[in-house]
């Protein structure tokens, strides 16, 4: 028996989840947590941003409370890696070696085209799609996957996120008719600048992502649907994703905090963080979503579990 924990550092959020891997393949997922950590707050508006101490600072507590649960298991194997905010941090090492100081735990800063193939294994392991454009909004990149046949048959990471998104045209609070026409021109024109992705016009959307699921558990809340954090499938028409988009943009940030399904903490990054993928509705004129509650953790999961066939089939020959 194997614990597998594995740990997502995000531009928001740190997340971690940890399975329980037995001999025969089988596998239980054991512990879920979050943090909201705002990596990449306040970062200069430059091709080489800086981290800043307090969001370091707030990302080392967390990562102390995630190893305060994974050092009381046995037999345990860590995979921590982190996505867009320090990929692109101009203090990237000095923070990465406060991690290893502080908490002694190594992350790998994996590219943003590994971050979307993981999103792409967690979702075609667990979902059924087979031709759809998939899309997860963090909190500082976006990355798209063009599924044709089940396979991953193009892919990028886009440097526009939900904080990224909300800092650079001030979507915290209340939203202006210019701000968010401003805003959509903008990411408008980085979704024409990838040639392949009118290829994917009229196919679904598989969304991931803490902000396109809060569309889902808005919508879902609407309905009065019983245990509405279950998002994993639910699948929403364009109608009803445009009407809680317009619910969301009409409200300040007071008011979104008190829409039931919506996260208070993600109340001032939350206009930015759907965005990109109502505007790639509507860039590819998709009729719907498909929402996942899997993705870029579950994805290395699937791919360790791989491997592990693959050693234990190699043993038995």
């Amino acid at each position: 028996m194997e614990n597998f924990a594995v740990i997502d550092l995000g531009s928001n959020s740190c997340r971690m989840t940890i399975t329980q891997i037995q001999e025969d393949g089988s596998y239980t997922v054991t512990h879920r947590l979050k943090e909201m950590v705002r990596l990449s707050a306040n970062e200069n508006a430059t091709d080489k941003p800086t981290l800043q101490p307090d969001a370091i600072d707030r990302t080392i507590a967390a990562l102390k409370s995630f190893a305060a649960v994974y050092e009381t298991l046995p037999n345990l194997t860590i995979k921590a890696v982190a996505t867009a905010a320090t990929r692109k941090a101009s203090n990237q090492k000095k923070f990465l070696k406060r991690v290893k100081s502080e908490v002694g735990l190594d992350i790998e800063v994996i590219p943003g085209t590994t971050e979307a193939y993981y999103d792409y294994l967690g979702v075609v392991n667990t979902l059924p799609t087979t031709n759809c454009v998939m899309v997860d909004t963090g909190g500082g990149s976006c990355e798209l996957v063009l599924i044709t046949n089940g396979q991953a048959k193009e892919l990028i990471s886009l440097p526009i996120g939900a904080v990224s998104l909300s800092e650079k045209f001030g979507l915290n609070d209340q939203v202006s008719a210019s701000q968010l026409f401003q805003t959509m021109t903008f990411v408008d024109k980085i979704f024409n600048s990838v040639w392949w992705l009118r290829n994917g016009l009229n196919l679904p959307l598989v969304c991931l992502g803490g902000s396109n699921r809060t569309l889902a558990k808005i919508n879902r809340r609407q309905c009065n649907i019983l245990n509405f954090e279950d998002i994993h499938g639910y699948r929403l028409r364009d109608n009803a994703i445009y009407d809680t988009f317009n619910t969301v943009i009409a409200q300040d940030a007071a008011g979104r905090a008190a829409i039931p399904g919506l996260a208070k903490d993600r109340a001032d990054i939350i206009v930015g963080g759907m965005v990109p993928a109502i505007s790639l509705m509507r860039f590819l004129d998709s009729d719907r979503m498909i929402f996942s509650q899997n993705g870029l953790r579950e994805g290395i999961l699937f791919e360790h579990l791989t491997n592990l066939a693959e050693q234990n089939a190699k043993v038995s020959e």
